[in-house]
């Protein structure tokens, strides 16, 4: 009976963390897609969840007055107006990246308040893993002297990764940077909030 009593105490402990540990999103459209990013530590089920729902905001709105736009270049615009500043963050992101968003803010280790240049921790897990699996030696290279010298900003990077844009597709690491630094890192900034 003592064991029994142990177990469960162990079992309600164990189940407590797994759920305050968890993701809280439950609404997955892109569950059944290849996997984009694998690091230890990291919800890679949201995270692939939100560069899906970020590459497909892109097409759409890039794609408006173009029905044929490609991923390829819905990003080479997204980042051109990224460079330029003009890039229109709420009529880009659609509900269900809006409500990815949500369960993302609650991803503490994601997001540095502090940060002048960015709400994305550079320091954190994910950019840890990012930093260690981009495929471009050139933009690996770039992106780690900028983070390790303190001076990383989407301005200064923001050149050289338009030069290797066309990388982004076969680069799900890289893709996955510019999803959360040069798209989720600004949703902070808006006002429009998920319908329920």
């Amino acid at each position: 009976m003592k064991s029994n009593v142990i177990l469960f105490a162990f079992l309600l402990v164990i189940t407590f963390f797994s759920c305050k540990n968890g993701s809280t999103f439950t609404d997955y459209k892109y569950a059944e897609n290849p996997e984009t990013i694998n690091c230890q530590g990291l919800d890679s089920k949201l995270y692939k969840e939100a560069l899906y729902a970020f590459e497909a905001d892109i097409v759409a709105f890039y794609g408006k007055d173009k029905p044929n736009t490609t991923l390829t270049q819905a990003y080479y615009q997204f980042l051109r107006d990224t460079n330029a500043k003009r890039v229109k963050y709420i009529e880009i992101a659609s509900e269900h990246s809006l409500k990815i968003f949500e369960a993302l803010k609650n991803e503490t280790d994601l997001w540095d308040a502090e940060n002048p240049n960015s709400h994305l921790n550079y320091n954190g897990s994910l950019m840890n893993c990012v930093t260690t699996n981009i495929h471009d030696e050139s933009l690996k290279t770039t992106l780690n002297a900028l983070i390790s010298t303190n001076s990383m900003s989407p301005k200064l990077f923001g050149a050289p990764l338009m030069s290797g844009y066309r990388g982004i597709l076969s680069d799900k690491y890289l893709a996955t940077y510019v999803a959360f630094d040069l798209f989720y890192a600004h949703l902070f900034n808006l006002n429009k909030t998920p319908q329920a």
